[in-house]
C-alpha cells in the first residue's frame, strides 16, 4: 500500500497523467481509501511541486504539468471522497475579474488548491462583482480569490471588494489577489486580505489562514 501511495505522489511530482490515472485506479481497486490517496500522495504531492517552485527547481510549466496531472485523479477519487470521511479543508471561490478573459494562472490556483484539499468554485473569466456576492450568498466560501493578469482590470478587482462590502459580506469570507501586475502594496490599498505572486503563495495563504 505504502509503495502505491508514493508511486501516485512521484508520478504527480512529474506530470505523468496517464500513470496517475492508471496508479490511482489500481489503487482503488486494490482496497486502498481514496482519503488515503489524497492525502498522503496528492496533497503532500502538490506540497513537493509547490516548493520546488518556490526555489526555482521548478519553473511554470513543469507546475502547470504537474498540476494537470493531480487534476486528471479528482475525478476518480470524487465519488468515493463522496461516500467516505474526507473532511476538505475549506471551500474557495475563484474567478478572473470583469474585463480579464486571461485563466491560466486562475487555472493553476484552482488545481493547486484543489490538490491541496480545498473545495474550489470556479467561476470562469470576466466575473461581475454580482457574480461574486451572489455565490457568496449561496456557497458561504471561506475564501474569494481574485485573479487578474493585465493592468486596466486592476480596477475590478477594487469594485469586486467593495461590493461585497456593501453586501454586507466583507466579514463573512478572506479575500486574496494575485496576478501579474497586483502587489502586496495594492493588495493593502484595496482591503484585501492577502495577496499572492504565485498558486504555491496562494495555498500557503489558505493554510495559514485556516490553521
Amino acid at each position: 500500500m505504502g509503495s502505491e501511495l508514493e508511486r501516485i505522489k512521484d508520478a504527480v511530482v512529474a506530470g505523468k497523467r496517464d500513470q496517475v490515472v492508471a496508479i490511482v485506479q489500481e489503487a482503488l481497486n486494490g482496497g486502498l481509501s481514496a482519503t488515503r490517496i489524497m492525502t498522503e500522495s496528492l496533497i503532500p504531492a502538490m506540497n513537493v511541486v509547490g516548493e520546488k517552485y518556490s526555489t526555482g527547481e521548478f519553473f511554470l510549466p513543469q507546475m502547470m504539468i504537474a498540476a494537470r496531472a493531480m487534476d486528471e485523479a479528482l475525478p476518480i477519487l470524487r465519488p468515493h471522497l463522496a461516500q467516505g470521511n474526507y473532511k476538505k479543508k475549506a471551500k474557495a471561490v475563484v474567478g478572473t475579474v470583469q474585463g480579464d478573459f486571461h485563466d491560466i494562472g486562475k487555472n493553476i490556483v484552482k488545481m493547486m488548491m484543489e490538490g491541496a484539499g480545498y473545495e474550489v468554485i470556479d467561476l470562469g473569466v470576466d466575473v461581475t462583482a454580482d457574480a461574486f456576492i451572489k455565490t457568496i450568498r449561496n456557497e458561504s466560501p471561506k475564501f474569494v480569490l481574485l485573479s487578474a493578469l493585465i493592468t486596466l482590470t486592476m480596477d475590478s478587482m477594487k469594485k469586486i471588494v467593495e461590493a461585497i462590502d456593501h453586501a454586507g459580506l466583507r466579514g463573512k469570507v478572506l479575500i486574496g489577489v494575485g496576478g501579474a501586475p497586483v502587489t502586496q502594496k495594492f493588495a493593502n490599498e484595496i482591503g484585501a486580505d492577502f495577496y499572492a505572486d504565485d498558486a504555491h503563495g496562494c495555498v500557503s495563504n489558505c493554510n495559514r489562514l485556516t490553521a
